[in-house]
């Protein structure tokens, strides 16, 4: 699939929203603070919810990870304000942790997409005399949920969890345009990236080296793949899609970026947002 680099719809929103409030006219807005919201791709760590975490807050191989939010922080085109609200293991909707091999699910939880997103307007909102509602940043990254890809991610006991339907895929493509849809209404342009081609991964060792009970197979995920991004272009004309994974090596586990694949992907991300400046 061809994805958009961004819309006329989406400078057309920049044009009028201008600058945030009590910035100078020049600021340019890839030099606002980044919001970074998602899953592992972006952030490597699990959360911490009153001493009770998924995985035992747990990070990506143990913290041998670069997450997209950490390499946006690094990138020379950024000025590195990145407020990062994701949840290694999230998914678009709040849910508990299924272990493997576990009848019952724990009492660890991961927030949904839209309260992470809830939560880093929070570290931006402007206050007085600034208009309710005014944030200091303009866009805010969003990387593939854990939805549909694996077992525990759509908050089933494993034993009993099975592959997602097409009405599974569709719910996720759902939450994702509402999404959308929320960041735009506070004045913020989501920026969504691509899934990484299936070829660039290996379910089946990530299947090993996970424990889970299935993971989704190829048929299942071109079509989630490009259900979800075509739904993202046809029904959110104001969002950005970029197709940031054209390059990608997993890290030995069949699904996670190794450090030069996220660093590339964040570049990709920072020149758009330079580009969107001019």
């Amino acid at each position: 699939m061809q994805l958009k680099k961004w819309s006329i719809a989406t400078l057309s929103l920049l044009a009028m929203h201008g600058a945030i409030a009590g910035h100078a006219q020049e600021t340019k807005l890839s030099e606002l603070p980044l919001l970074v919201i998602g899953a592992s791709y972006s952030e490597a760590k699990t959360p911490f919810n009153n001493g009770i975490a998924p995985q035992g807050g747990r990070a990506v191989n143990f913290g041998n990870y670069l997450s997209l939010g950490a390499a946006l922080t690094r990138d020379h085109q950024l000025p590195g304000y990145v407020i990062n609200e994701a949840q290694a293991g999230a998914g678009t909707f709040t849910r508990f942790q299924c272990p493997p091999g576990a009848a019952t699910c724990s009492a660890a939880v991961w927030d949904s997409f839209q309260v992470q997103l809830q939560r880093a307007l929070t570290r931006v909102a402007l206050p007085p005399p600034a208009a309710a509602g005014t944030y200091n940043a303009k866009y805010v990254v969003i990387t593939i949920a854990n939805d549909c890809l694996h077992a525990g991610g759509m908050g089933v006991p494993q034993p009993t969890s099975v592959p997602c339907t097409l009405a599974d895929m569709n719910a996720t493509a759902d939450r994702l345009v509402a999404l959308g849809n929320f960041a735009l209404s506070k004045g913020l342009i989501p920026i969504f990236t691509s899934y990484p081609k299936y070829e660039d991964l290996d379910f089946p060792l990530f299947k090993t080296s996970s424990n889970v009970a299935w993971v989704i197979d190829e048929q299942g995920y071109q079509t989630l793949r490009d259900l979800v991004e075509s739904r993202l272009e046809a029904e959110l004309p104001g969002a950005i899609l970029l197709d940031i994974w054209k390059e990608f090596t997993h890290i030995g586990d069949g699904l996670h970026p190794d450090p030069d694949s996220t660093r590339k992907a964040a570049h990709e991300i920072a020149k758009h947002l330079r580009q969107l400046d001019h």
